[in-house]
């Protein structure tokens, strides 16, 4: 069975992954309400995506394009280059650091709203499986968001593999005046 990522241009309603699409132990629906209510993501896909072209276009240069989002909830694929490769054929660890941490940024953003001051306090990754060369698919939700700090987890996948290659969690800091 291999996954695919549909693009999603605007969204408004809750994402939801047909159960023969989702890897094992990947989130089973995304969520449809954010932790602070909200029915609806609070930014468009189209809103982070200009932000990543404007404000990191590192970002851009990687391939990062958001996926989807929802309240609360996002996904992003990076695609496949040569040279995200490690020695050994596999791809490097700090090339997952990268999905994850702009991911998270997603889900905190779909929660809060644009606020670009929004950064990341505390990051930490546990590398599962060996990717292998393929697109990477980051699905990441929310697990706290505050008034001051959100929570946010990430599960990694190799196209076309059901298994995570990584798992992150994270904590942003919310500016107070935004």
């Amino acid at each position: 069975m291999r996954r695919q990522c549909a693009r999603i241009v605007a969204h408004s309603a809750p994402i939801q992954m047909a159960s023969e699409d989702r890897p094992k132990g990947a989130i089973k629906r995304m969520q449809t309400t954010s932790p602070g209510g909200a029915d609806v993501a609070k930014i468009s896909v189209e809103d982070f995506n200009q932000l990543l072209k404007l404000e990191m276009p590192w970002a851009l240069e990687a391939g990062l394009l958001l996926d989807a989002l929802g309240p609360g909830t996002a996904k992003m694929r990076l695609p496949y280059d040569a040279g995200m490769l490690r020695p050994g054929g596999t791809v490097s660890g700090p090339t997952m650091m990268m999905l994850a941490d702009a991911l998270m940024y997603a889900v905190v953003l779909s929660a809060v709203g644009k606020v670009p001051l929004a950064v990341t306090t505390n990051f930490s990754i546990n590398f599962l499986n060996r990717p292998r060369p393929a697109d990477l698919i980051a699905e990441g939700r929310a697990l706290k968001i505050g008034r001051r700090l959100a929570v946010v987890e990430v599960s990694i996948y190799s196209d076309g593999v059901d298994d995570p290659v990584a798992h992150a969690t994270g904590t942003y800091s919310i500016p107070p005046n935004r």
